[in-house]
C-alpha cells in the first residue's frame, strides 16, 4: 500500500498509540493529536521524517480548527482522518447526573464533529480519501451503567452511517469502528469481567489491516461481536433480564473508548 497521509487522534496511549505504531511501521505519515504531548513526542523521535505533531484539547472546536490549519499549511490535504479520541464515565442511577452526561457526550461525539469537520476539506483534496470514526460494541446490546458512553457511541454510529451516504457522491469512503474490551491502562482499572478483551497491539493490527478493505465496519473481537448480535435479537423482556442480571450499585468509575 502507498504511504497515506493520515491524521490520527486519540494518538498518546491505548487504541490509538498502538494504531500509530503500526501504521508508522508500514511507512506512512501520520499528524498525531491528543492532550497529552509526551508520548507523541516519543514517537516524533523514533519516526522523524513522518510524524506531525498537532496536540490539542479535542473537545475545543478553536482547537481543533487551529489543528486542520496546520495539517493544511504541513501537508495541504488529508489521504485518512482516524477519529480515535473519546472517553467514558459510568452512569450512577442512584445519583444520576446529567452534567456527566454533557461530559461524555461532548467528549465523544462533539469531539468526533469537530474533527469531521476539520478533517473533510482536507480529505476533498487527498488520494482515495477515507474517514474513520471509533464508536463501540457498546452499541449492539444496552449494557449496565453505559447510558451516556452508550448514548454517545451510538450518536457516533448514525452519524458515520448517515455521512457515509452523504459523501458517497464524493467518493469519500466512511468506516466505523467498534471495539469490544481492549487492554489498556484504563481497562485495567476496571473491576468487573472483560470477556475476549484483546491486547491494544491486536487490536490495532486488526484495524490496520481492515482498513486497506474500506469496510463500512470493522468489529471484533468477531466471537464477541456475534455474542451481542444475537441478545440484541432477543425479546424486549429478555434483554431486559440478562442486563438486570448483570447490574450492580457501584459508583462511577471511568473506561476509555
Amino acid at each position: 500500500m502507498n504511504a497515506r497521509r493520515i491524521w490520527l487522534t486519540g494518538a498518546s496511549s491505548g487504541i490509538g498509540a498502538a494504531l500509530a505504531e503500526e501504521l508508522l511501521k508500514q511507512g506512512h505519515k501520520l499528524a498525531l493529536s491528543a492532550r497529552r504531548v509526551e508520548p507523541l513526542v516519543a514517537m516524533a523521535r523514533r519516526y522523524p521524517e513522518q510524524v506531525l505533531l498537532v496536540p490539542g484539547d479535542l473537545s475545543n472546536v478553536e482547537e481543533v480548527r487551529a489543528i486542520g490549519r496546520r495539517i493544511e499549511q504541513s501537508w495541504g490535504v488529508l489521504d485518512t482522518a482516524i477519529l480515535n479520541a473519546g472517553t467514558c464515565e459510568y452512569l450512577d442511577s442512584q445519583h444520576f447526573e446529567a452534567a456527566m452526561v454533557e461530559r461524555v457526550v461532548t467528549s465523544n461525539l462533539f469531539t468526533t464533529s469537530y474533527c469531521i469537520e476539520a478533517a473533510l476539506p482536507l480529505l476533498r483534496l487527498g488520494q482515495y480519501p477515507h474517514l474513520l470514526a471509533v464508536g463501540s460494541s457498546v452499541t449492539y446490546l444496552p449494557l449496565p451503567r453505559a447510558g451516556a458512553y452508550g448514548a454517545s457511541k451510538a450518536a457516533i454510529r448514525y452519524l458515520i452511517d448517515s455521512l457515509r451516504i452523504d459523501l458517497a457522491h464524493e467518493h469519500i469512503d466512511v468506516t466505523l469502528v467498534s471495539p469490544g474490551f481492549v487492554d489498556t491502562p484504563l481497562t485495567q482499572e476496571n473491576d468487573f469481567p472483560m470477556p475476549m478483551r484483546w491486547p491494544a497491539e491486536k487490536a490495532a493490527r486488526h484495524i490496520a489491516k481492515r482498513m486497506e478493505r474500506r469496510p463500512q465496519e470493522i468489529a471484533f473481537p468477531g466471537l464477541f461481536i456475534a455474542g451481542l448480535t444475537t441478545l440484541a435479537h432477543l425479546p424486549a423482556r429478555l434483554r431486559l433480564a440478562i442486563g438486570k442480571s448483570l447490574s450492580r450499585n457501584q459508583p462511577a468509575a471511568k473506561d476509555p473508548a
